[in-house]
């Protein structure tokens, strides 16, 4: 299925510079260089994050296809500059002449040693430098663009962090919109404080001995239109979509939509949501939300709910992790970067990026228009249609 609204990034971990192309944006859509900064904050939250959080800054360009504060219906075009890049700029140049630096003990759970012998490298580094999480910088980047398309219809994206290590969130409390504050205000992003304090502890355990967390963060999208999607192929169910967009995210490992693994183990009569219908609002009501939003493929209108599952980083700060040298081929243990010793937080702000990107493009291929207000226009004629 082609995409309405399409990504490319480029660029590697270490490179002088990430870049991202957006194609399929209405023209009217308001962008400034201070909306994608503060996207990439808070992607640099959370407690446990390391060093490099500190000493890489993100230095955002507009490059193309935004003009005075706003789309203009072309591809836009987005740069991330790396300010440590004149610590990296012989051994990541293009020129030849250069071999770079040589990194031969691949880490388990990475692409490393998968890659090297997709591509034909004797070693790693050329694996690592696209592998890495840092590419998600763009992708946030381009989530500020898909994030106020989202807006401008009446939807917004948010994440919260529930499981963190072996701490698991038992507030059935859910965070809106208005809370979003609050939320990355917690050191690991979390909406539940009696639960902050232990996962807090947990990193903090898990730092002292150099190892690494994992963990869940859930995915809200309130105000999503009904009919998002559709059940007529595969490839075009929206929680399909979903699945495959956080499951994208560099360590995510497993993704849920609304209950779907507690409901699988529930008999039919107490899987489902009722249906009812209010006549004051002269619409259709799920009484619970147990699919989270989704039926069939389709959204419902209701609240969409989705869970991204990270593994724990394979990069460690005690390397412990058995490996083979590439070069010697002897036993060894994997190469030492700088590193997170969790990255869930933040990897929560990501999760909103690609939810963002699946509904804002969905949206379009629903509603279309060239520029903002004929979306908007399409859309709210819809809606009518449905009352």
């Amino acid at each position: 299925m082609t995409a309405v609204l399409r990504i490319l990034t480029a660029g590697e971990s270490h490179g002088r510079a990430l870049v991202v192309t957006i194609e399929g944006l209405p023209a009217g859509l308001e962008i400034s260089a201070d909306d994608v900064q503060g996207e990439l904050g808070r992607r640099r939250l959370g407690f446990g994050r390391g060093p490099r959080m500190r000493f890489e800054q993100d230095e955002v360009t507009l490059l193309a296809g935004i003009l005075h504060g706003r789309t203009i219906g072309s591809p836009v075009a987005i740069v991330i500059n790396n300010t440590e890049w004149p610590k990296w700029e012989e051994a990541m140049s293009p020129a030849p002449g250069s071999e770079g630096r040589r990194l031969t003990q691949p880490r388990p759970g990475h692409a490393d040693l998968a890659g090297a012998q997709k591509y034909g490298f004797d070693e790693v580094s050329k694996i690592l430098e696209r592998a890495s999480a840092r590419e998600t910088a763009a992708r946030v980047a381009a989530g500020t663009c898909a994030k106020a398309l989202l807006r401008v219809l009446g939807a917004e994206v948010l994440s919260h962090v529930v499981q963190l290590g072996g701490v698991t969130s038992k507030s059935g409390r859910l965070p809106t919109p208005a809370d979003r504050a609050a939320v990355d205000e917690s050191p690991v992003r979390c909406f539940d404080a009696e639960a902050e304090a232990a996962m807090v502890a947990e990193v903090e355990a898990a730092m002292k001995e150099g190892d690494s967390l994992g963990g869940a963060a859930e995915i809200l999208g309130y105000g999503v239109p009904v009919g998002l999607g559709s059940h007529v192929h595969w490839d075009r169910k929206i929680d399909g979509m979903l699945c495959q967009a956080l499951a994208s995210i560099q360590a995510v490992k497993a993704v849920e939509i609304g209950d779907g693994i507690e409901v699988s183990a529930r008999r039919g009569s107490q899987a489902h949501d009722p249906i009812s219908w209010d006549p004051q609002s002269a619409a259709y009501r799920r009484e619970s939300d147990r699919a989270g939003g989704i039926e069939g493929g389709i959204t419902t209108g209701g609240l969409i709910v989705a869970r991204a599952y990270m593994k724990p980083l394979a990069t460690l700060a005690r390397p412990t992790l058995g490996t083979v040298d590439t070069d010697t081929k002897e036993q060894t243990v994997s190469f030492k970067e700088r590193t997170d010793a969790t990255a869930v937080p933040a990897m929560g702000v990501v999760a909103e990026t690609m939810m963002a990107w699946v509904l804002a493009g969905e949206a379009l291929r629903k509603f279309g228009g060239d520029s903002v207000p004929e979306v908007v226009r399409n859309r709210d004629a819809f809606l009518a249609s449905l009352s």
